[in-house]
């Protein structure tokens, strides 16, 4: 079976030199040095002033919600992973969706301001697929009203936009370093404050039960990541650039054999240093997305409709938002397989079954 991503995995040599180091410590979690190192890493491969290190990108989130104080309406995107909206359903705030972009697929800052009401507390935006937002438009129509900004850059390690992080925008970025993406942890995730120290330390407070030894200060969740996770961090980390170069080079290839047939990909800005985070293709309908789908699994390749459904027809989402552009999109999207180690044969035969199909089905 082919699937849509593979998970990279170092040396298991080189992961060993690593448990060998906390075996000999006997410190697995309570943020021991490991995920201190990898933190500092991090930090100077994304070029950024913080980052912490948390269990998973959904809690990043979570805690993100709940340092800033959120409460009543977040404007938010339907087009995610389901985790965007969730999180804020557990936190409380009731999302207010905003339609998107019909080419970067991101939230539509144009459609922002006709949805803010004296209820409107922040704006919750996703980098889809590791494409920027908007975040100049998102950040001024922000400060007019006096809003608080939390991008999901769950898909954005990496990216840059005018020379550097994307992570550097709004008042919080998140990541996840689940293991589907191209830098992980096995699971993992983060969290970055900008412009804030207060906030940021409230946040390193909140991921560990809100004390420090015996002091308490705040209440908590234990959001901390341990020494395994860190580990496979460390590993994976330097062998980040051969992964984005190698999974453009995939994407390349399948420009070159796909676009001729008509369908489309998300619009690049070319002040964007892409990271190459996904395979996404927007077929003409959801019948030719459906056949194809199908064709690709008879053959055993694995796709993934992402994102499907549109999160404001989520069945335990109680809103009237209507969101034409996201509904659309989400029934003709399909994310084809794309990871270091899949062959040109393979991609080959992809295309080759896309292309059989369309041609069939339009």
């Amino acid at each position: 079976m082919i699937n849509v991503t593979k998970t990279y995995l170092p040396s298991i040599e080189k992961y060993n030199i690593y448990l060998e180091k906390i075996w000999k410590k006997s410190w697995i979690t309570n943020r021991g040095p490991l995920v201190l190192e990898l933190e500092q890493k991090l930090k100077k491969h994304l070029n950024l002033k913080n980052i912490l290190f948390v269990s998973n990108g959904t809690v990043a989130l979570q805690i993100a919600i709940k340092a800033l104080s959120l409460k009543g309406e977040v404007l938010t995107t339907p087009f995610s992973y389901v985790a965007t909206t969730t999180s804020l359903l557990w936190e409380n705030c009731k999302p207010v969706f905003v339609d998107i972009e019909d080419q970067t697929f991101c939230i539509d800052p144009s459609k922002i301001e006709s949805a803010i009401t004296d209820e409107t507390t922040a704006i919750l935006a996703t980098h889809v697929y590791g494409y920027p937002c908007d975040v100049e438009r998102i950040n001024k129509i922000a400060r007019k009203y006096k809003l608080k900004v939390i991008y999901d850059a769950a898909h954005a390690f990496g990216t840059k936009y005018k020379g550097t992080s994307i992570l550097n925008h709004g008042d919080i970025s998140t990541l996840s370093f689940h293991a589907t993406k191209l830098f992980h942890t096995i699971e993992g995730g983060a969290i970055i404050v900008n412009k804030n120290e207060g906030l940021k330390k409230k946040i390193s407070l909140y991921h560990a039960f809100g004390h420090v030894g015996d002091d308490y200060y705040t209440m908590g969740i234990n959001g901390k990541n341990c020494e395994f996770h860190a580990a496979m961090g460390l590993c994976n980390l330097p062998d980040v650039k051969k992964i984005i170069a190698l999974r453009k080079r995939i994407t390349l290839l399948y420009d070159k054999k796909l676009l001729s047939l008509g369908l489309k990909r998300p619009a690049l800005n070319d002040r964007v240093e892409y990271n190459y985070s996904y395979y996404p293709i927007l077929f003409p309908n959801e019948r030719s997305l459906l056949n194809t789908k199908q064709a690709l699994a008879k053959n055993n390749i694995n796709t993934r409709r992402y994102f499907y459904p549109s999160l404001n027809k989520l069945p335990y989402v109680k809103n009237t938002d209507k969101c034409t552009v996201s509904e659309d999109i989400s029934k003709r999207i399909l994310c084809l397989p794309l990871y270091p180690g899949l062959e040109d044969s393979v991609t080959d035969k992809i295309c080759s079954i896309i292309s059989k199909t369309i041609k069939v089905t339009v």
